[in-house]
């Protein structure tokens, strides 16, 4: 079957970033119609997008409504299929098949309303709850998130001396052998925060989207803490720790471990942005994203 409708403009537009992308982007139309034919599926709305890759609502050959997502191929979306099929749809949205090869997935069709539109408290005790159903024990399927840090942290001591404060720096680091010295205990997210909570009928909220590593558990929280930036007002420290003791409470995770991951993922973040900067001067949204990391930061040191 024929993809009857065209690719969002804004989409189609990121073929200017990369080659691999305009590669991708080329190719698409032919793959989401050789997988609808391959998974007996008929198309059923206009495609959609997200950051990372193309979703199109479909019918499945038994009328059950479904979404089609074929991702960008990229590393940090290598566990997602196998992420949520550990989890079954314990938490989450329902994998119905998954090609990997292809980064293609089929997946229940979720309502578009997402923990944006809730309170911002009330959206934390809610992921808090929805954390102690995804956190299933991990397979060696999935990449260590230690692995990953550790490289992650070798950008953090190249920093220039000015990028950060130096006692973010410094808990930082000084953290990291603590928090790695455990082997991994879950299945992590990765980059759990409001857009990727969609409402569902089977349970009243569902996480997508994962990154899928294995790892420790506290390192979920920072993506609520920096996300919804705007609602924190003239007084983002207190409006930062009320979330974090906020999703601690529905949790029951470590205080102690969850600091310091919010500690060590603002500071790489820092150290991201500095890196894509490639020592150009950077954009102004790369420093509104530093302002957001630096002051997770310094929140966390009344903790």
């Amino acid at each position: 079957m024929k993809l009857p409708y065209s690719l969002p403009r804004a989409f189609t537009e990121q073929a200017a970033t990369s080659d691999d992308w305009a590669s991708y982007l080329r190719r698409l139309p032919r793959l989401a119609d050789a997988l609808t034919d391959e998974w007996d599926l008929a198309y059923d709305g206009p495609p959609a997008y997200g950051r990372s890759g193309l979703v199109v609502p479909v019918l499945t050959r038994d009328s059950r409504e479904a979404v089609l997502k074929i991702g960008f191929p990229h590393e940090d979306g290598a566990g997602e299929s196998v992420a949520l099929q550990l989890w079954g749809g314990r938490g989450a949205v329902e994998l119905w098949a998954a090609d990997p090869r292809r980064s293609a997935l089929l997946l229940e069709r979720l309502s578009p309303e997402d923990l944006t539109g809730v309170d911002v408290l009330e959206a934390c005790a809610e992921v808090g709850e929805l954390y102690g159903l995804i956190h299933r024990p991990p397979t060696p399927r999935l990449t260590d998130l230690r692995t990953l840090a550790a490289r992650w942290l070798d950008g953090v001591r190249a920093l220039p001396r000015d990028a950060v404060p130096g006692r973010f720096v410094e808990q930082a680091l000084s953290a990291a052998p603590r928090l790695f010295a455990d082997e991994p205990a879950a299945v992590v997210h990765g980059d759990l925060h409001y857009e990727n909570v969609l409402r569902g009928v089977r349970r009243r909220w569902l996480v997508i989207d994962p990154k899928g590593f294995a790892g420790d558990p506290a390192y979920e929280l920072a993506p609520m803490l920096w996300n919804r930036w705007a609602e924190l007002g003239d007084d983002p420290g207190t409006g930062i720790r009320d979330r974090f003791f906020a999703l601690l409470d529905a949790s029951g995770l470590d205080e102690r471990r969850c600091r310091d991951w919010v500690v060590v993922r603002a500071v790489v973040n820092v150290a991201w942005e500095h890196a894509a900067a490639a020592g150009h001067p950077l954009s102004d949204a790369q420093r509104e994203w530093l302002t957001r990391s630096i002051t997770t930061a310094k929140a966390m040191q009344d903790v």
